[in-house]
């Protein structure tokens, strides 16, 4: 963390999330605009308004001119960000730190992508060029050693931890199934979460996330201009990235059950918003449930579980919606989907509705305090990224 915070400094007015789907009817530009126009309705302004922006993408544009195009914006400053699957956190933080600042007053956060006309798949994908020493396998493969190395170290069977990790997967699509902008909304019973196909044991495809196309988009401004704006603001409390050495895979300590970027990403975010004890504090949290062990592990990685206690948790119900710290009431990435650009600030979206009353079906009892976490890479070496969000000023 930096020596000053972002605590209470920004807040966020206005935003708009797509449908999470296969939008083959769909281009880039249509994406952008359309989630562009609902964020800046949400705030009650106009696209002139707008004194600079921060679009995430991975693979669906290069440069700012892959937003200021569609939007036709008047010559301001354009920035593109990529930072694996947190992109999208990342032109937010970007964003909110520009307006902290003091050289903007209001700008624009937007993530995009369209996956399916990449045609990537969620398995094989393209590598920047390296020494050749890394582990050339796919995402699943590379985080289905979290299961094995997390039953082993806490004593359950193979059928056991089966049974933990498709509890997960069947809690984000139940969520899912209330949430009219997911990619999957129905709800999939556990038989037939255990007995998906298998892609990388002991996941099965209901283990993994979905590959979709949609964007998502925030409005930031001043706290105090906030009130112009709307009456219930999101307030900004933490932001919190890492990048991680990369030294885990050859580290003997390293035993698969914990990703210590996202340990260091939670502390400093915690310090930032004056969080002592999260799993009292935090009302509601949207976490990076690429897989369904990934989960598993940052309840405890993010302290919202004692060490080896997580699997308990997540059987007794503690993170579902009627729990004591609802996690992925929208579906999460299992449900909602994962377009890589647009995902963190989709989670943002989540906690924006919770804190307005607006989430429909999946609406929580008036929460006050909301997390989000991203993180790209491989459990060894990756980015992640916290948020600690707020209904008011503390």
């Amino acid at each position: 963390m930096g020596k000053q915070g972002i605590r209470d400094r920004v807040a966020v007015v206005g935003m708009g999330c797509t449908r999470f789907a296969e939008h083959w009817d769909k281009s880039v530009d249509d994406l952008l605009v359309e989630v562009a126009y609902d964020a800046l309705d949400d705030a009650g302004i106009l696209p002139t308004d707008i004194e600079a922006a921060w679009l995430g993408t991975m693979n669906s544009g290069v440069a700012g001119i892959t937003l200021s195009g569609p939007l036709k914006t008047k010559y301001i400053p354009v920035t593109r960000v990529e930072n694996m699957c947190a992109t999208g956190s990342e032109a937010f933080r970007n964003a909110c730190y520009a307006v902290a600042s003091g050289v903007f007053d209001v700008v624009l956060a937007i993530g995009v992508e369209k996956l399916k006309d990449s045609g990537y798949s969620g398995l094989v994908s393209n590598r920047p060029p390296s020494d050749g020493t890394s582990p050339n396998i796919t995402a699943p493969a590379s985080f289905s050693f979290l299961a094995p190395a997390y039953f082993n170290k806490y004593g359950l069977d193979p059928k056991q931890g089966k049974k933990v990790l498709s509890r997960i997967a069947w809690k984000n699509h139940k969520n899912g199934s209330l949430n009219p902008k997911a990619q999957f909304r129905n709800e999939v019973s556990l038989e037939q979460i255990e007995k998906s196909p298998i892609i990388a044991s002991p996941l099965g495809i209901m283990d993994c996330s979905g590959v979709a196309d949609g964007a998502s988009a925030a409005v930031i401004v001043r706290s105090e201009d906030a009130h112009k704006y709307r009456k219930y603001p999101m307030y900004v409390k933490a932001l919190s990235t890492v990048a991680g050495p990369g030294d885990g895979r050859i580290k003997q300590d390293f035993d698969f059950t914990s990703i210590r970027e996202n340990i260091v990403a939670s502390n400093a975010a915690y310090k930032e918003a004056g969080i002592e004890n999260p799993r009292e504090e935090i009302d509601m949290a949207e976490v990076h449930d690429c897989f369904t062990p990934t989960e598993l592990v940052i309840y405890e990685d993010l302290g919202f579980s004692e060490r080896g206690q997580a699997w308990k948790d997540v059987l007794n119900g503690d993170f579902d919606l009627d729990g004591r710290l609802p996690v992925n009431p929208d579906g999460g990435l299992k449900s909602f989907g994962h377009p890589i650009g647009a995902t963190g600030l989709r989670m943002l979206y989540e906690m924006y509705l919770q804190f307005q009353g607006k989430a429909g079906k999946r609406q929580l009892d008036n929460p006050k305090i909301g997390l989000t976490h991203n993180l790209g890479g491989n459990p060894w070496q990756c980015v992640s990224f916290v948020s600690i969000v707020g209904k008011e000023i503390s």
